[in-house]
């Protein structure tokens, strides 16, 4: 199939080919045309001139006075003059070499004729014209053939100087004077002037093939060589591709706009469907994406918020030859993906914990044998009554204060990891997160949670205390309706003040070292959570003693506060339909 296609290809004439040849017609037949006008032209040209070479012979032999006194004398006169007439009209036609001059009187009788057998009979044409004081040309056929004929009356000595363009005077005519010459002079004349016309056509049609060549070359060299139905097959695979990856697929032209944009770029980013050949500013408010897509920023792999998700963009340069091209940005939802990692790091961590807490009661059992086997049972009875009291008590009291499993087992989870840093957590008595939560809630929940706790025990490292209420507001306790608040306190350091501003944006971390994969995500994806129901989420740094909350009475000054709220029911009021704040997609903000 390949190989016929091949051979039809190559039978077929190529595009650049038939451009050539099109042009080639084309300007073949202008040029045709043009020649055939050119002829035309010329013809009447020479006509006209033949017409008036005809015209002032006729005139001057009018004017002659021989002639005037000869006709005004008769026939005796033209008789007793021995003929001067014909000899007049005979030398001026040897002169002219006009076909025929002659000279008739008002009978219309000849007086002179290049056949002197003609001469005293009348003319084969009507003389009424030049008899009745008016000049006549025209194309006439006599005797001595098809010629172009002038005639002009001649007048008698007595009415003046004839003039052939003055008005009938018909009194004062005393004959006219006929001056003919071959119509076969004019198409030898426009015979002679045809291998011009032809030689001048012709080079034309040369000069314009060889544009016609170097177009279609320039032609060929801009498609690489490509046919039209190749360019229809490239044009409709990169279509399809284009449209076919999942990824977000945004082209910026080296004139700032945009060229091009997939489905799944214009949804990510929030853009028309007939953004292309907009700017980005047009649909994109200031921001680290309209930087991206401007160009003011060109870091790759930047992670930014846009609206509830966070997207991972990528910007590359093109060039085309030593031009540039502008740009292509490439935009995947990161948003999954973190969510995911994160629960997986959830997973991580209660595992991690499972194992200290395996270490832990492996040394427990050692301890307790140890005690058999020196007899002291009723010391090793105590010590598992004091070991047993002690975990009792810690799940009793995160079993009572949560009624979601899993929530409870986060916390109890996170509750070893501290215990295994050397760091307090405490669970606030104030936390009341009674009843199991649905799905996408805990989810939530279990993402806001884990990410603020973690962010707690890794800013205080060893030692230090950590407090998270949990507590559920129901219609009647909130003016925004049902509601969770997570309250997460660490009596560490808090993060600075020129960084707690934009502590919630990607990208921003307090982490010192290397870490695996893109850093400073956990906050945006709590932030984006919240977003995503309605709800909000902000730091505080509490430099004093607090004291009207109850839950949170006593503690002493330097701690770091992150609040969040989720609405159990619905978006709380103040943002989007797509969850988003009406306001900076950056930001911890409430």
């Amino acid at each position: 199939m390949g190989v016929m296609r091949e051979r039809a290809r190559r039978r077929r004439v190529s595009l650049t080919g038939q451009l050539f040849v099109a042009s080639v017609a084309l300007l073949g037949s202008a040029l045709l045309v043009v020649g055939l006008l050119w002829t035309l032209h010329h013809r009447a040209q020479v006509e006209y001139q033949y017409e008036q070479r005809a015209l002032a012979i006729a005139r001057s032999v009018a004017a002659a006075p021989e002639i005037r006194e000869a006709l005004a004398g008769g026939a005796e006169a033209e008789r007793g003059n021995g003929g001067d007439i014909a000899r007049a009209a005979s030398d001026v036609r040897a002169e002219t070499g006009a076909r025929y001059v002659v000279v008739a009187d008002r009978d219309g009788i000849r007086h002179s004729h290049p056949d002197e057998a003609e001469i005293g009979r009348p003319t084969s044409t009507d003389p009424s014209e030049p008899l009745a004081g008016r000049t006549w040309t025209g194309v006439q056929e006599g005797p001595a053939g098809v010629t172009l004929r002038a005639k002009v009356p001649v007048t008698a000595p007595a009415g003046g100087a004839p003039e052939a363009d003055e008005g009938p005077a018909e009194d004062g005519v005393a004959g006219f004077v006929s001056v003919g010459i071959l119509v076969d002079e004019l198409d030898t004349a426009l015979a002679d002037a045809l291998p011009g016309i032809v030689a001048a056509t012709a080079g034309m049609l040369l000069v314009g093939a060889g544009g016609a060549w170097l177009i279609s070359r320039r032609i060929r060299a801009q498609t690489h060589g490509m046919e039209p139905e190749e360019i229809t097959e490239l044009l409709d695979g990169r279509e399809a591709l284009f449209h076919a990856v999942r990824e977000g697929v945004l082209a910026v032209g080296a004139d700032g706009r945009i060229s091009l944009a997939n489905a799944p770029a214009r949804e990510l980013l929030g853009l028309p469907e007939g953004c292309v050949g907009d700017r980005p500013d047009q649909h994109v408010g200031e921001g680290a994406l309209l930087d991206l897509l401007t160009g003011r920023d060109a870091d790759h792999g930047v992670c930014i918020a846009v609206g509830a998700s966070i997207l991972v963009c990528d910007r590359r340069p093109v060039r085309v030859g030593q031009a540039d091209g502008g740009a292509v940005v490439t935009v995947r939802d990161h948003t999954e993906l973190s969510r995911m990692s994160d629960e997986l790091d959830g997973v991580r961590t209660a595992t991690w914990a499972l194992r200290s807490q395996s270490h832990e009661y492996a040394n427990r059992i050692h301890t307790v044998a140890g005690m058999l086997e020196l007899g002291e049972a009723e010391h090793a009875r105590s010590y598992l009554a004091e070991l047993t009291a002690a975990h009792t008590r810690a799940s009793t009291d995160i079993a009572q204060r949560i009624g979601d499993t899993s929530v409870a087992a986060l916390v109890l989870a996170k509750s070893a990891q501290a215990n295994e840093q050397g760091t307090v957590l405490e669970l606030e008595p104030l936390s009341n997160l009674d009843s199991p939560l649905e799905g996408t809630l805990r989810r939530d929940v279990l993402l806001v949670v884990g990410n603020l706790v973690d962010n707690a025990l890794q800013a205080l490292g060893e030692g230090g205390r950590v407090e998270l209420l949990l507590r559920e507001y129901g219609a009647q306790e909130s003016e925004d309706g049902a509601m969770l608040e997570i309250r997460v306190i660490d009596s560490g350091p808090g993060p600075a003040p020129g960084v707690r501003d934009d502590l919630f944006a990607p990208g921003t971390t307090t982490k010192l070292g290397p870490g695996h994969g893109p850093r400073g995500l956990g906050l945006a994806l709590v932030r984006q959570a919240c977003l995503r129901r309605g709800g909000w989420v902000d730091v505080e740094r509490d430099d004093g003693d607090v004291g009207e909350d109850g839950g949170n009475g006593g503690r002493g000054a330097g701690e770091t506060v992150f609040s969040a709220c989720l609405p159990l029911n619905g978006r709380g009021p103040g943002h989007g339909d797509d969850g988003s704040e009406m306001e900076s997609p950056t930001g911890g903000v409430r």
